[in-house]
């Protein structure tokens, strides 16, 4: 039982990592935004029927789901704002990687799965618009 338990957690939330992976390098139309989920919900449920059985599946794809919606809504901004798309994507695949690492912690998998959408949310809602950097300055 307790073993179930890990490895749904460790499912959700490598297939976060996948997700946030995926959508950092395609997040440059709303096409690969909705690829970018797809494909990491179907990464999820295969990751989870490798590991064991049709519950890790279900746990996988909700986490591929939710850690590629609050990635894609991420990248988007970072990319309005003046980030590079190269740089975005470079960024996310290496946070994509970390967050996959990181499942493999006891219940850590399901913190993530949870977690990337409320801090997309706080992002988003705190985000504002192009950074002004040094222009600000020129002002005077």
């Amino acid at each position: 039982m307790l073993g179930d338990l890990y490895w749904i957690g460790v499912s959700a939330g490598v297939a976060a990592g996948v997700g946030v992976l995926l959508a950092g390098v395609l997040n440059a139309t709303p096409l690969g935004r909705v690829a970018g989920v797809v494909l990491a919900a179907a990464a999820g449920v295969l990751f989870g029927l490798l590991v064991d059985n049709l519950d890790e599946a279900v746990g996988g794809g909700i986490g591929g789901i939710l850690g590629a919606l609050a990635a894609a809504t991420i990248a988007v901004g970072t990319v309005r704002r003046g980030g590079t798309r190269a740089g975005t994507a470079a960024l996310f695949a290496l946070g994509g990687l970390a967050v996959a690492a990181l499942a493999f912690v006891p219940a850590l998998g399901y913190v993530e799965a949870l977690g990337l959408p409320a801090l997309a949310a706080r992002l988003r809602k705190r985000g504002g618009e192009r950074y002004a950097g040094l222009r600000i300055l020129a002002r005077d």
